[in-house]
C-alpha cells in the first residue's frame, strides 16, 4: 500500500489497512469507514443541502463528515465532555482513556460547542518540520492565515527538537488578544527501512481567560509573565 494508509474493497465487504499505522489511527480508520458505510445517506444529504458545486469540494466535505463521525464515535460528547472536566483538558490523559492519539483527542477539542454543553473553545494547528500547516481548526475568534505556515516565534515549531515533551506558551496576537497554548511533536504512523516515520507537530490552545481550566497552567503566574508577541504567519 504505497500510497495510503486504507484500501476499502467494495467487492469483498473488506477494508485493507498498513500495519504502519498505529492502533489508534487503525481504530480512527474503521470507524470512519463505518460512518461512511452506516451513515452514507445522511453525509451525503448534509452535502447536498450545503448546496456545493465543486467536486473537489464535495468529496473533502464527506471526508471531513465521515471524520467527525469516527471521531464522535470514538469519543462520544457527553462522556468526552465530562471527562475534559474531570481531568482538566489533559490531552495525553484523555487519549488513554479513550485509546485515541494525541492528535485526535485534539482535534475533537474543538468541536465541543454544543450550544447547551460548551467546551472551551480552543484552536487547532498541525504542521511538518518544515513549517508547512496541513490542518487549522479554530473554534474561538484565534486567528488563522488562509495561506502559509505559522509565526516563527510560536514554539510549536522548537517541539521537534524535543519530541514527546509538551511545551506551554503565552502568546498575544497583533490586535492584543492573548491565548494559552500547548505544542507537542508527535509520530502519525511508524517508519520502516528507508522511510522514517512520519513526524508532525500539533498546536492546541485558547483565550487566556480559560487557561484555569487547563492543566498545563495550573502553576504558572500568567498574569505575571509578558506574552511573546506573534503573527498570523
Amino acid at each position: 500500500m504505497p500510497t495510503s494508509f486504507t484500501y476499502f474493497d467494495r467487492h469483498r465487504s473488506g477494508i485493507d489497512i498498513s500495519e504502519l499505522l498505529h492502533p489508534s489511527g487503525r481504530q480512527f480508520q474503521l470507524a470512519f469507514q463505518l460512518g461512511l458505510l452506516e451513515y452514507g445517506d445522511l453525509i451525503n444529504q448534509i452535502v447536498i443541502e450545503s448546496e456545493l458545486t465543486d467536486e473537489t469540494t464535495i468529496g473533502l466535505a464527506r471526508v471531513s463528515l465521515a471524520n467527525y463521525f469516527a471521531a464522535a464515535l470514538l469519543m462520544p460528547y457527553d462522556a468526552f465532555l465530562k471527562a475534559c472536566e474531570d481531568t482538566r483538558y489533559d490531552v495525553d490523559l484523555l487519549s488513554h482513556r479513550f485509546g485515541t492519539s494525541f492528535e485526535q483527542t485534539a482535534h475533537r477539542l474543538t468541536t465541543l460547542q454544543k450550544p447547551d454543553a460548551r467546551g472551551i473553545p480552543f484552536f487547532f494547528l498541525r504542521i511538518d518540520a518544515a513549517g508547512n500547516v496541513s490542518k487549522r481548526f479554530s473554534a474561538g475568534r484565534f486567528h488563522f492565515s488562509k495561506f502559509g505556515g505559522a509565526c516563527p516565534r510560536w514554539n510549536i515549531h522548537r517541539t521537534f527538537e524535543q519530541p514527546g515533551e509538551t511545551l506551554t506558551q503565552l502568546i498575544q496576537m497583533p490586535d492584543e488578544t492573548t491565548y494559552v497554548s500547548i505544542s507537542k511533536a508527535i509520530t502519525r504512523s511508524r517508519g520502516h527501512y528507508g522511510h522514517p516515520p512520519a513526524r508532525v507537530a500539533i498546536g492546541l490552545g485558547c483565550d487566556k481567560a480559560y487557561a484555569d481550566g487547563l492543566v498545563y497552567f495550573e502553576r504558572l503566574k500568567l498574569d505575571t509573565q509578558t506574552p511573546t508577541p506573534i503573527g498570523v504567519n
